[in-house]
């Protein structure tokens, strides 16, 4: 380890760089190499491996660590960035900021990687389904309406095949979404997606072990589709809470396993 990347008085740790015969950042092996050095290392700010105020570790640092030129490196700083992540300092280095009412929100990008993770997204979900589903009740058009019912289907179809039906899941909560009228919960819900497709197609493999279990949750979803179908916000939100909690327990059971 160079003395670049231990911490020193006064400053917060940094990432280490990693030595011997290792592999340098086995997780840069495919993809585009800037994308995955910009996401570990915004990983390491968001999970406070490096907090507020803490210094990266220097060019070479990083080169050696993830095993790359330094002109990726360059960019994957820059994008930190431009998204209000990091600063340089003259002379100093590149440091982490405070935090910035600009910076948008975001999860980790291994978010998904552990169990009690896992089921904190789907506890994130919970809050954003019942509201949504409320909101699609008032608001949803006849084609939003008809785009439910296909995602609807879709999801039938596999509980008759036994298939596991996770993207005709994710792709009705998202015609929920978009049935709310509001783009910012549309932008949300493509954004949680990535965090959430995971716990659906665990929670959804449970289904397809258990006898008549597919079935259940087939029916979970048909109540709020016919809530929104009838314009009922109330109805809807009773119907998402339930269908949310039902797949909370479904997941833990399926993880604990």
């Amino acid at each position: 380890m160079t003395d670049d990347s231990r911490s020193r008085p006064g400053s917060a740790v940094t990432v280490p760089a990693m030595t011997g015969a290792t592999s340098p950042a086995s997780a840069v092996v495919r993809g585009n190499l800037t994308d995955q050095v910009a996401a570990q290392i915004t990983n390491d700010i968001l999970t406070q491996v490096i907090p507020p105020g803490g210094r990266l570790p220097t060019e070479n640092a990083l080169c050696d660590r993830f095993g790359v030129s330094r002109t990726v490196v360059r960019e994957a700083i820059a994008r930190l960035k431009s998204e209000g992540l990091v600063a340089s300092r003259q002379g100093s280095g590149v440091y982490v900021l405070a935090e910035n009412p600009q910076r948008p929100f975001r999860l980790a990008p291994n978010l998904s990687d552990s169990s009690d993770e896992i089921l904190q997204v789907v506890e994130l979900r919970m809050a954003f389904d019942i509201e949504a589903a409320s909101l699609a009740a008032r608001r949803r058009t006849p084609a939003q309406l008809e785009q439910l019912r296909i995602a609807l289907g879709e999801m039938a179809a596999a509980v008759r095949e036994g298939a596991n039906g996770a993207e005709a899941d994710v792709g009705f909560h998202r015609a929920i979404a978009e049935a709310t009228g509001n783009p910012h919960y549309v932008a949300l819900m493509n954004y949680l997606i990535q965090f959430l497709r995971k716990g659906v197609r665990i929670s959804r493999e449970r289904t397809l072990k258990r006898p008549g279990l597919g079935e259940k949750v087939q029916l979970e979803h048909d109540a709020i589709f016919r809530a929104i179908q009838a314009r009922d916000p109330d109805a809807a939100a009773a119907a998402a809470r339930r269908h949310v909690r039902g797949t909370m327990r479904r997941l833990s059971s399926s993880l604990a396993e």
